[in-house]
C-alpha cells in the first residue's frame, strides 16, 4: 500500500486541493482530505494518465523516412509502399527494441496505456514462426519492460482489397486464415494471463482486408473468450476506401458496418474520417467510440473527422498516435481543436455546456474514451480506479495561467515543452523527474537498429 498527497489534483468530479490518495495493489482505495502521515508528496499538479487508443509500434522506426516529395503525387497509398518496404526487414528482436523505445517515449509524454493494433505476425519471408504469437510476445515484453499498460489487438488481415483480392508481396507478413487468426487470439489471451496490466481484443484490419464471414468468425471467437473484449477497425480513412466500398457493397464503410455488425461500446472505429450525417449519428447511437489520430491523419493527408458535431451529439472519442510521427497526447488534442477552428473559422470550439475549458474537456473525455476503447479500469482518478496518473512540473506550470479553470488549457495550448515530471502506472512509478530507467540503453539499441535499416 502507498499514499500520495497532492496539493492540486484533477479528480473525476473536478479539481481538488490537499488530497491524499491511498493506493493498494495498483488501485485507488480511498481519497482522504488533507495530508496523511507517511504519504509521499507529489511535486506538482496531478492529473489522470492518457490512453493511446491506436498504435502500430514498428512504424515509429521509419517516421522520418517518408517525407521525401514526389511532385505532389504523395498520398496515403504511396506512404504505404514505403512502409511495406521497411517492415520487410524487421525481426521479432527489432520489433521489441522499437516498441520499447516507443513506449518509453509514450510514458514520458503522458500516455499510461496503449492499444497496440498489431498486424506484423510472420517471418520476413511470410512463413509462420514456430510459435504463432512470437511477434505479439515481443510487444508484451516491451510493455512489461517499460511499465506501460497494454491492450493487445491482433489484427485479422485476409485480403489486399474489396472483393477478396489476393494479398500483395508487401502484405505477406500480415495474412492469416480465419482459423489461424483465432488461434493467435487465443494464444495472446494465454500470454496476457502471464503479463500484468494487459488485456486482449481484436482488430479486423478494415473492410477492404476482411470479408463478412471472417469478420463475424473473429468477433464471435473473441467474445467467447471475453464478452467485453475491445474490437477496433480502420474505417473510412481515405476517400478511395469509401469509393471502393460503395462500388463493392453498395454502401459506405461505416453504414455497412452499422448494418452488418453488432456495434456496441466495445467497438472503436479508427479514423472514421469520411462519414456522412447518418453514419455519424449511427456511431453515436451504437455507443461505439471514434478513434481519432490527428497528427497521423494530417501527416498522411487523410482528412478531418467531424469532431464538433460528433461531440455536440454526445459521441465518445479516444486519441491515438497511430504511425507515431508524433508521440504526444498534448499535440493530438491541440490539433483536434485546431483542425475544427480552421474549418469553422471560430475559436474554443470543443468546450461543452458543462465544461468551458477546452483543454480540460478534451483531456477528460479523451482519457475516459481511451479507457472505454481498451476496456481498462483507467481514465479518471476516483476510488476503485487504477492509479494511472501524471504529475505536471510544478515550477514550469507556474509560468502559465494556473488557476484551476486554465490549467489544462495552458498545458495544451500554451506550453511548448513537455510538462510531465512523474508518471505512475498501476500504482508504480515508471517515470521520475522526466526520466525513465531504461531510456539510455533503449535509445542506443534503437539508434543501432536505425543504422542498419533502410526505407
Amino acid at each position: 500500500m502507498m499514499k500520495l498527497f497532492a496539493e492540486k489534483i484533477l479528480l473525476a468530479d473536478g479539481w481538488a486541493t490537499d488530497k491524499t490518495l491511498v493506493i493498494d495493489k495498483g488501485v485507488i482505495t480511498d481519497v482522504i482530505a488533507g495530508f496523511v502521515d507517511s504519504a509521499e508528496r507529489a511535486e506538482g499538479i496531478v492529473i489522470p494518465g492518457m490512453v493511446n487508443c491506436h498504435s502500430h509500434a514498428f512504424q515509429r522506426a521509419f517516421a522520418g523516412f517518408s517525407e521525401q516529395g514526389s511532385e505532389g503525387q504523395d498520398s496515403f497509398w504511396t506512404w504505404r509502399n514505403i512502409m511495406y518496404k521497411f517492415l520487410g526487414q524487421l525481426t521479432a528482436e527489432h520489433a521489441q527494441v522499437i516498441a520499447t523505445q516507443l513506449y518509453i517515449e509514450m510514458l514520458k509524454m503522458g500516455y499510461t496505456r496503449v492499444a497496440e493494433f498489431h498486424y506484423l505476425h510472420h517471418q520476413i519471408d511470410g512463413k509462420n514462426y514456430a510459435q504463432l504469437s512470437e511477434m505479439a510476445e515481443a510487444i508484451f515484453k516491451a510493455a512489461k519492460g517499460t511499465g506501460i499498460g497494454l491492450t493487445m489487438l491482433p489484427v485479422l488481415y485476409r485480403h489486399a482489397g474489396f472483393g477478396e483480392l489476393p494479398a500483395n508481396d508487401g502484405q505477406k507478413r500480415f495474412i492469416n486464415s480465419t482459423e489461424q487468426f483465432n488461434q493467435l487470439v487465443s494464444d495472446c489471451f494465454s500470454l496476457s494471463s502471464t503479463y500484468s496490466n494487459t488485456n486482449v481484443g481484436i482488430a479486423p484490419h478494415s473492410l477492404r482486408a476482411v470479408d463478412k464471414k471472417s469478420l463475424h468468425s473473429a468477433v464471435n471467437h473473441v467474445r467467447n473468450l471475453d464478452a467485453k473484449a475491445p474490437i477496433h477497425i480502420h474505417i473510412a480513412e481515405q476517400q478511395k476506401e469509401v469509393e471502393d466500398c460503395l462500388e463493392h457493397y453498395g454502401e459506405r464503410p461505416v453504414q455497412w458496418l452499422l448494418n452488418n455488425a453488432e456495434l456496441d461500446e466495445q467497438w472503436c472505429l479508427i479514423h472514421a474520417t469520411h462519414i456522412n450525417d447518418n453514419e455519424r449519428k449511427g456511431i453515436i447511437a451504437s455507443k461505439a467510440i471514434a478513434g481519432i489520430c490527428p497528427t497521423t491523419e494530417a501527416n498522411l493527408g487523410d482528412g478531418i473527422f467531424p469532431t464538433t458535431e460528433f461531440l455536440l451529439e454526445g459521441g465518445t472519442f479516444a486519441i491515438g498516435s497511430d504511425s507515431h510521427i508524433s508521440v504526444n497526447p498534448v499535440e493530438e488534442l491541440r490539433w483536434l481543436e485546431y483542425a475544427q477552428r480552421l474549418i469553422k473559422q471560430q475559436r474554443a470550439i470543443l468546450a461543452s455546456p458543462k465544461q468551458a475549458s477546452v483543454g480540460q474537456n478534451l483531456w477528460q473525455k479523451a482519457a475516459l474514451g481511451g479507457a472505454q476503447s481498451t476496456n481498462s479500469n483507467t481514465g479518471e482518478l476516483r476510488i476503485g480506479k487504477q492509479a494511472d496518473l501524471l504529475v505536471l512540473k510544478k515550477n514550469e506550470m507556474k509560468l502559465f495561467a494556473h488557476s484551476d479553470q486554465y490549467l489544462l488549457d495552458s498545458l495544451i495550448f500554451a506550453s511548448q515543452q513537455n510538462m510531465v515530471s512523474d508518471v505512475m502506472v498501476n500504482g508504480q512509478w515508471v517515470v521520475r523527474g522526466g526520466q525513465h530507467a531504461l531510456e539510455q540503453d533503449s535509445a542506443k539499441q534503437f539508434t543501432d537498429i536505425l543504422e542498419h535499416l533502410s526505407a
